[in-house]
């Protein structure tokens, strides 16, 4: 795919988004499936105007989703299928979560921009998206969605990446419906693991841990990681939260963290790495973007390694290395003390 030519086409970018989320709304991965359709079979399965549905699938093969078998027959590329909610990986449940959600978030980037404040801080909502959000359930849900295909899609990156075997106890702070902890359960049957979130997770983490088999190995604990983390963990994974938050909360989390651990417990943080300085390289511009998701979302911020380690330290850890898991990366931090 060439680079785009002029300011012209970068600035286009939102009718990208808009036609794959139609595509996700209209479950057309769904109704394509294997085979090549024809548009005016597509059109009664997914309740569409056949012309403007076939406009559509065009749209798609520009953008290497579809592929036009002849003139009124489409079939799904390897990369479209991934907005089928069954395939491995699935992005339907994120594709639905940006055009539903974020799209219209960033609309007001340049207030954020000029005043350093969040879209909820600007409302007044104060500065906790996920309490100011806790009784809008179809947020939640959402958002949960998005998360666990997110994080399923690196998931065998994290096990790999980390070698388990010395550890007992596992505990995923922020695990949500417990889509990572389950992942790392199932691929180390000598641990335990708990899912630590709010409580409104926990039906769909108990749930989780049926449908995985591991239930007598894994549980979910409610709480807030703000007032304590609970003790019973050697080892602390941390995917997704820090960049939420700014530095003082930060801190906060880390600190509930260590006094959790015991001595020499192991911290993992699995974050986005901002680069030093920026290319053009599609990871570099995917963090950039995160970070600006950030600011205009919950107000945190994508660090670099070097403001990483800092917060580490400052909240008595010592940092024991880095590596590289796809476009995120897990930074291993020791316990010092008691």
């Amino acid at each position: 795919m060439s680079g785009p030519a002029s300011v012209h086409d970068l600035v286009q970018s939102h009718r990208i988004t808009a036609v794959i989320y139609a595509a996700a709304k209209l479950n057309l991965a769904e109704a394509i499936g294997d085979e090549a359709r024809s548009v005016a079979e597509l059109a009664r399965l997914v309740s569409a105007d056949e012309s403007a549905l076939r406009r559509l699938l065009v749209g798609l093969t520009t953008l290497g989703l579809c592929r036009q078998a002849d003139r009124d027959r489409f079939a799904m590329t390897e990369l479209g299928r991934q907005l089928d909610e069954s395939a491995d990986p699935s992005f339907k449940d994120w594709v639905l979560f940006e055009g539903e959600i974020l799209a219209q978030s960033w609309i007001g980037l340049v207030d954020s921009v000029r005043s350093g404040k969040s879209a909820g801080e600007l409302r007044g909502d104060g500065d906790d998206r996920y309490a100011a959000t806790s009784n809008a359930p179809e947020f939640t849900r959402r958002f949960n969605a998005a998360m666990v295909s997110l994080t399923r899609s690196i998931v065998p990156r994290i096990v790999a990446a980390h070698d388990f075997s010395t550890a007992r106890v596992v505990m995923d702070l922020g695990g949500g419906t417990g889509e990572l902890i389950g992942g790392v359960l199932q691929h180390n049957p000598h641990l335990e693991g708990i899912a630590f979130d709010l409580a409104r997770c926990e039906p769909g983490a108990r749930a989780h841990f049926d449908r995985l088999g591991i239930a007598n190995r894994g549980r979910f604990v409610a709480g807030n990681f703000f007032e304590k983390v609970p003790c019973g963990a050697d080892t602390i994974l941390m995917k997704s939260i820090l960049h939420n938050w700014r530095d003082d909360r930060c801190e906060v989390i880390l600190r509930n963290c260590r006094d959790a651990l015991p001595a020499s417990g192991t911290l993992i943080v699995i974050e986005r790495i901002m680069p030093e300085p920026a290319t053009t390289e599609t990871q570099d511009r995917s963090c950039a973007m995160s970070d600006l998701n950030m600011l205009r979302g919950p107000g945190g911020r994508e660090r670099t390694e070097a403001e990483y380690r800092r917060l580490g330290v400052l909240a008595g850890f010592a940092f024991v290395g880095t590596s590289g898991v796809g476009s995120f990366s897990l930074i291993e931090f020791r316990k010092v003390g008691h």
